[in-house]
Parts: structure tokens; sequence; C-alpha cells
């Protein structure tokens, strides 16, 4: 009865502290902006495939193992800490023992994962302590983040060690008719206790102190994770349920700009009545209160495990941006302001800010919204759109981009290109080789609507270097007879750049005014050579009303190849050792890696890898608005680093698939004076020289 008394005493106070807690928490939340769920069941796939399968952790197979075993092993384990609790309340012994064999099964599971979780602990805390891991490392890896995460190992350990001194003198104390089996335990017990000769009490004091030294440390370390970053522990399952289920190039639409646009454009229609007038929000993210209760759940589940930052290019190359220290800062600011808030009202201003007081501008102009921080997250947090959603805010209610991203903008909106170039300088890449091309236009006016419309796009109309793709490509459409047409003059950029540098406005324009184009030339099909353009009709133009049938041209090519169409092969490179550069917005954006590798084999036989490749690949550094601004400072470039990966294997071609990558590959081979001995195709030109065009 005092056990049963004592147990209830120490089980409710636990309860009370971590409910006090969790209510902390919750009012947290109640500060942050919505963020919809919807789609129950793919949540659930997700969940069972990333949270209880781990797949992700397997990216990096044998840390992955290891972290994977303690996670299932805290699955199986919780099963006796649940008998315990109701043991211990009840004041009974070996409460689900009815349950037979899956009993048995749950107890010798849990014995044997606690010997194997606890060799995983031990692996963890000498990779800690004494291999000095770089991405434990960074300026947001505090001493405390250090000393918590040791702490949580050795706690976890002890728990594993507490559970296995239970069942070793459980068994003790029950030779013959012990419930459950415990084969960790049983060999333990032959190892180290002498059962002929052991004494009674002994063995009932030990069992007693390793059950309650067990369960009382289960409870301590319960209300211990909501203040480390264990608290995954509790919120990674319910964070990777709540992913976010678009592709990872798509950005969420910004609604309020899309009602500012459309009240410019029928002020009568869109303009809001006195009843309806909605209070004005901020445009994008400044502070804890702007961002999504999303947002802050990521804050609280992120391990700290640093893999994100581990693959970001732009720390790779020795700059500011830690995708780890946007999601610490995010958790920092809120415990910070938080609790004024709730008890001031959301209207408290403490004179700081998440944006310059804990993450500064030079750290988000980094980001080349690559998504390699979102693929590799163990748990799906998502870095790139709090770090647009915070870009949003620097441009759109503080005019602050950097000067070479205003002049972009500017050239957008004046001439429909990033450059000073005029539209009707549109079609010189064909004119001034005497390429024919259909327009739309043209063909409207003579009654024909042609299959495909070929989006050439800024780069291949104006880049002197991918003028020479957007030739090639067309002459294989030529080639084949395939029924398409261009814009031509009427073609405008879309200001993708743009969006992923926080001009929410000009891309939702620029959008607008595209999707008016294609309604009046009833465009359904689109061909592009820019992932960019890709990604942004296929995933993102569907939230304005504009959806498409949507090919990248390595697509294209694919479907034309394996319908027997094209038929691309020569003797040409048969020599050359050819390797892939993997575009983001196409590989990690819209999971597309093997339509250019199988257009590859089909001109020169399987590519070679480079060591980052698919899902692995490194950005080029160009994404994100970089293309049109100087990197900020750091040890290398981003282009640098990745044209050293070509290097690395001896290409002697570095097949590329976007215009960004294109310039930013080029400039790689000239930095390394390899102009001689490496040259950067695109897949166009490789299947139009294939073909003697």
């Amino acid at each position: 009865m005092t056990h049963q008394v004592i147990f209830t005493i120490v089980f409710l106070l636990t309860i009370g502290i971590f409910g006090y807690t969790a209510s902390k928490i919750a009012a947290y939340f109640r500060l942050t902006r919505p963020f919809p769920i919807g789609d129950i069941p793919k949540r659930i796939g997700i969940m069972l495939k990333v949270a209880i399968g781990q797949t992700k952790i397997f990216r990096f197979p044998l840390v992955g193992l290891a972290h994977a075993l303690v996670f299932w092993g805290f699955m199986i384990v919780a099963f006796g800490s649940i008998e315990m609790v109701i043991d211990g309340l009840f004041g009974v012994d070996k409460s689900l023992a009815f349950l037979g064999w899956f009993y048995d099964f749950m107890m010798a599971s849990g014995d044997i994962f606690g010997l194997l979780v606890g060799v995983s602990i031990i692996a963890f805390l000498v990779r800690r302590l004494a291999m000095h891991i770089h991405r434990f490392k960074g300026i947001e890896m505090k001493k405390i983040s250090k000393i918590d995460a040791n702490l949580a190992l050795l706690a976890i350990l002890f728990l594993m060690v507490s559970l296995l001194g239970m069942n070793t003198y459980y068994l003790v104390l029950h030779p013959n008719n012990a419930e459950g089996v415990y084969p960790v335990s049983r060999l333990l017990m032959g190892w180290f206790v002498d059962v002929h000769h052991v004494n009674f009490a002994s063995a009932n004091f030990w069992f007693h102190f390793y059950w309650w030294a067990h369960i009382v440390t289960i409870f301590v370390f319960a209300n211990a994770l909501p203040y480390s970053k264990h608290f995954h522990v509790f919120m990674s399952v319910p964070n990777v349920f709540l992913s976010r289920l678009q592709p990872l190039g798509k950005l969420d639409n910004m609604e309020s700009v899309t009602r500012e646009i459309k009240l410019m454009l029928d002020p009568q229609a869109a303009a809001p009545t006195a009843d309806t007038e909605e209070e004005i929000e901020r445009f994008g993210v400044k502070d804890i209160q702007d961002i999504t209760w999303k947002n802050y759940l990521d804050s609280l589940s992120c391990t700290e495990c640093g893999r994100c930052t581990s693959v970001c290019p732009a720390n790779i190359t020795g700059k500011l941006l830690s995708p780890r220290k946007i999601i610490m800062d995010t958790r920092a600011r809120m415990k910070e302001i938080g609790p004024l808030l709730v008890q001031q009202g959301k209207d408290y201003d403490d004179g700081r800010a998440l944006i310059r007081d804990y993450i500064t501008e030079e750290e988000l102009w980094a980001c080349t919204t690559c998504n390699a921080c979102a693929q590799e997250c163990p748990i799906n947090i998502n870095h790139p759109t709090l770090i647009v959603d915070m870009r949003r805010y620097l441009f759109m209610e503080e005019s602050a981009a950097p000067g070479e991203l205003n002049s972009m903008f500017t050239n957008i909106e004046n001439n429909g290109a990033p450059w000073q170039f005029p539209p009707e300088d549109r079609l010189k890449w064909a004119t001034e080789v005497d390429l024919e091309v259909p327009v739309m236009a043209e063909l409207q006016a003579s009654g024909r609507k042609p299959e495909y419309l070929v989006w050439i796009g800024s780069s291949g109309a104006f880049d002197d270097r991918y003028k020479k793709v957007s030739r090639e490509f067309v002459k294989i459409l030529n080639h084949l007879g395939i029924d398409y047409g261009l814009l031509g003059e009427e073609e405008t950029d879309t200001a993708d750049s743009a969006r992923r540098a926080g001009n929410e406005m000009l891309y939702q324009m620029q959008t607008f005014q595209i999707i008016e184009t294609f309604k009046m030339y009833e465009v359904e099909k689109i061909i592009t050579c820019c992932p960019h353009d890709y990604n942004t009709f296929k995933n993102e133009y569907p939230d304005f009303g504009g959806n498409y049938q949507v090919w990248h041209h390595s697509q294209f090519l694919q479907k034309l190849i394996s319908e027997g169409t094209l038929k691309p092969g020569s003797d040409k490179f048969a020599s050359r050792k050819i390797t892939f550069h993997d575009p983001c917005y196409l590989g990690r954006g819209n999971g597309e890696y093997e339509a250019p590798r199988r257009v590859i084999e089909s001109v020169a036989g399987t590519p070679a890898e480079m060591q980052r490749n698919r899902s692995f690949a490194l950005c080029c550094g160009a994404g994100g608005g970089q293309m049109f601004k100087e990197a900020e400072k750091g040890n290398k470039e981003v282009f640098i680093e990745r044209i050293e990966d070509a290097i690395e294997i001896q290409a002697d071609i570095v097949v590329t698939a976007c215009p960004f990558c294109m310039v930013m590959m080029t400039d790689g081979i000239k930095y390394k004076n390899k102009e001689e001995t490496m040259q950067n195709l695109d897949i166009a030109e490789l299947v139009s020289q294939s073909l003697g065009l």
C-alpha cells in the first residue's frame, strides 16, 4: 500500500508539472498564424514512412541504423513503461501479462532493444565526445546545447541499464514462473548472479531499486524534455504528420498579396466593404507573431542534429547561413518574447525582433533555396519557406533587398526580363541565325493551335550561352516535326527568382499577366528548358487558376526516346567521360532524377556520377536570386565547390539541364582553367550533336 501511495503521488506530480508546461506551450501556439492541414490519409502515410520507418534517417545508413534502433527501442520499451504505471497505480504486478503471446513478444523485444539502445547511446556519446563531428559544431551550438545533448544521452543510457537491471532481478526472483520472455536479461542473470546462493532480500531490494530508478527517470526525463532539444522525443512524430505536402520546389501563395493585385486590377470587384474589411496584416515574417504554428512546432521538434546545415551550400562554402540556426533562433525568440506576449497581449513590443536581433540579413540573403536542408531533415522541417517569408518582410515592408536584386526587380517590371533587354529582342536568338520558329500569334492568325507551347524563358532568349541551347532544342523539335509554338515578343519573365528573393508582388503580377496570355492562346501543354519555370508552371500556377501539363525538356526528350520518335546516338561521345549535374528545382524540387540520365544513356552510355549526386547533389549556387547578386562573404563560391566535384572524377563533359546551372558550371570551368579539357553542355545540345543537327 505504501508503494502504491508513493507512486500515485509521484505520478500525479509528474502529470501536473507536465500539464503546466504544456499549457504554457499551448499559449505560445495561440500567438502564431494559422497553418492548413487537410489530406489526413496522405499525412498518415508520410508519418508511417518517415517517422515510424525512419526512412530519411537511413540516408546515412550506419548512423541512421543506430538512431532508428533508439527510436524503435523507445516505442517498444514504452509498452513496459505503460505496464509499470498501471502496476504502480493499482498495486499489482505484470498487469498486462494476460495478453499472452503478444506480451511475451513485447517483453522480449523490450529486453533486446534495451541492449541495442544502450550500445547505440554509447556510440553516440563516443561520437560527440571523442570524434569531433563537424556538424555538431557551429555558432548556434552553445556550450549548454552540448551539455543538454550529453545529459539526455546519459539519461537514456541509464534508462536502458535500469530496465535490464529490473528484468534481471525479476528473473532472479521468479526463476521458474516469470511472466514474459527476457533473453538478454536471462543471459545477464547467468553471468552476474549466482542463482543458487542468491539472497532473496537482496534480490528484492535491487529489483525495486531498478524499478523505481527506471520509472522515476522516465518521469523526470518527460518533464525535462520540453526544456531540451530532446523535446523531439514527443514532437517529431506529430511534426512529420504535419509535414508540408507540396513538392519541395513549391512556395506557398500569399493571399494578402493576391487580394492587393486583384484590387488593382478591378477596384470595384475586389474592394472590401466596411463590414468585411480585415485587419491589415504584415507582409512576410518579421517576428514570432508572424510565423505559423507549424513553424513554431518545427522549432520545438528540431533535434539540432545539423544534417540541414551540413548540406547547405552556403554554409559549406563558409557563409554565415546555418539552416539549423534559423530554426533554433525561432525557438529562442519565442522563449524570450512568448511569456510577455501572453501577459501583455499580442501588440506588446519589447523593441527586439526575430530578424536582425536573432537572424541577420546576411544569413537570409545567402540562401539559394536549393532545399537541400529540407530534403535532409529527418523530421521534415522546411527551412527555405521560413527564410523566404523573412525575405518577403525585408523587401515588401522595408524595401531592404540588396541593390543588385532591386535592379533585377526593376528590369522585370520595365522590360519583362531580369536584364535591360527590350521585349522586341526576345526572338533574336533565332532570327540572328536565320532559324525559323513558329510564333503563337502568327499560328493563331492562320487558324492553327499548336499542341505544345515551348517556353524559352529570359535566359534562353537573352543569355549568350543559353541562346545556343534554345536553338539546339528547337532544331530537335523541327527535325522531329513536333507541333509547337513560341510566344516570342509576348513572352515575359515568370519572376520566379523575384519571388524567392521576397518580391511576391512582382511575381504575382507577372503570373496573372502570363496566365491571361496562356488563356488567349488556349495553352494546355508547356515545354521549358528551365527547371525554375518548370517548377513554377507545374506547382505554383495552379494556385492562380493556371493548370497545365508541363514538361522539362529532359522529360520531353526522354518521352520521345521511349516512344521511339527520337533515336539519338553516335560515336561522337564514345570516348568522353560524361557526368550530370542535377538542377535543384528539377531534382530535389520535383523528384526528377531519371529522365536526364536516361537521355544521356541513349546518347553516350551511363554517365559517371559525382560523389554528391541525385538528392544529395550540391547546388550550383545560382538559385534563390543569387544569380543576380554578389554572393555573401565566405571562403569559396558555391559554383567552385561544385565544379570541383566534377574535376575530382575527371569528367570531360559536365551536362546540365538549367540555364542557371549552365552559367555557374561554365564559370567554374573557366575559374579552374579547365576550358581545354572540360566542356559544359546542356542535355539538348548533347542530343542535337548526336543527331548531327
